[in-house]
């Protein structure tokens, strides 16, 4: 396989390269991309120096099979036919296509078949908060249709990219030495604070972030499914967390989820309340699953339930599900 990577120097590119390079897939050449600022860049991988090309509307991609692209909405919206026009798939992590009626939204637990679907030959890679909620819905849905769902989201700093994370860094160090934090890439101090406002408000009041939610699962579970998000920005580095109620057809009982979730491909169950034992950030940064734990029944409603979930956004809520989508195409090859 001849592989890309789009936006090389960001957070989920610099992922892309830490979970490819101890990969079994055999790559017989990875080319790097990114903007002018960051061309010139090396990086090690697999031994050998790889530097990153300015991204550029040439022929570059002429004999890439797949690109892995991570470099906003507006670079993929402008380089997808130069990507794709020699036959490259396009696995983009951006919201540029997401919801396209001719471009498949791919989580390969959840709809893994419809990667094959890519007339365009772009896959688009979900928001990170809707992975993780519907490779743990999924698991419910398999029981019973699930009609309705309300999550409250606990979003890490690392889920507005490199900068933000630093920003977060710089706030802590700015506080401690008696200085006023540095407030660039949040709408507020996110040290010792939250935020209930990620990305813009909606004419509903709802912000963009939350809509993904509702209309991608929708796309996703290839179902009628309504959700109603809160999404939030909390003080912690990595890894998202949530907190979901569920509305089925058919009552369930705690026992039987909690053995679904157990046997679940891409989900470990940590749920033992007596022993303290549930999903946090802390624990799930830097690893690939999605933590699920407290499964509970919901008091306020006969057909709900209730669980939290973890999962490091950086990875399964960006780079790896994108990797896992570029293993579908290969095992398909």
């Amino acid at each position: 396989m001849k592989i890309a990577i789009v936006g090389a120097s960001g957070a989920v590119g610099q992922e892309f390269l830490a979970i490819l390079e101890n990969h079994p897939m055999p790559i017989e050449e990875l080319r790097l991309f990114g903007s002018k600022r960051s061309a010139g860049t090396t990086y090690r991988f697999r031994g050998e120096d790889v530097v990153v090309r300015e991204l550029q509307h040439n022929d570059d991609f002429m004999d890439i099979d797949v690109a892995l692209c991570s470099a906003g909405a507006s670079t993929s919206k402008e380089y997808a036919e130069t990507i794709t026009k020699h036959g490259a798939f396009m696995i983009d992590n951006s919201s540029a296509f997401r919801m396209d009626d001719d471009v498949p939204l791919v989580v390969p637990e959840v709809n893994g078949e419809d990667a094959f679907s890519a007339s365009r030959h772009i896959i688009a890679n979900p928001n990170c908060t809707t992975i993780q909620m519907v490779v743990a819905l999924n698991v419910i849905e398999q029981l019973s249709h699930i009609k309705r769902v309300h999550v409250a989201t606990y979003q890490s700093a690392s889920g507005a990219g490199a900068t933000a994370m630093q920003e977060f860094e710089q706030q802590h160090r700015d506080i401690v030495e008696g200085k006023e934090p540095t407030v660039e890439k949040f709408a507020y101090q996110l040290a010792y604070n939250l935020i209930p406002h990620i990305d813009v408000f909606q004419d509903n009041d709802y912000t963009k972030e939350e809509m993904k939610m509702f209309y991608e699962t929708r796309k996703i579970m290839h179902s009628d499914i309504h959700v109603s998000a809160t999404c939030v920005r909390v003080p912690v580095m990595r890894a998202h967390s949530e907190a979901v109620w569920v509305e089925t057809d058919e009552p369930l009982s705690v026992e039987a989820v909690r053995e679904a979730f157990a046997a679940a491909p891409g989900v470990v169950l940590l749920d033992n309340p007596a022993e303290k034992s549930y999903p946090m950030p802390l624990f799930a940064q830097g690893t690939d699953p999605v933590y699920v734990g407290r499964v509970r029944k919901d008091i306020g409603s006969e057909c709900g339930l209730t669980f939290w979930c973890v999962a490091d956004q950086i990875r399964k809520g960006a780079a790896l599900n994108a990797i896992q989508i570029l293993e579908l195409l290969v095992a398909n090859k």
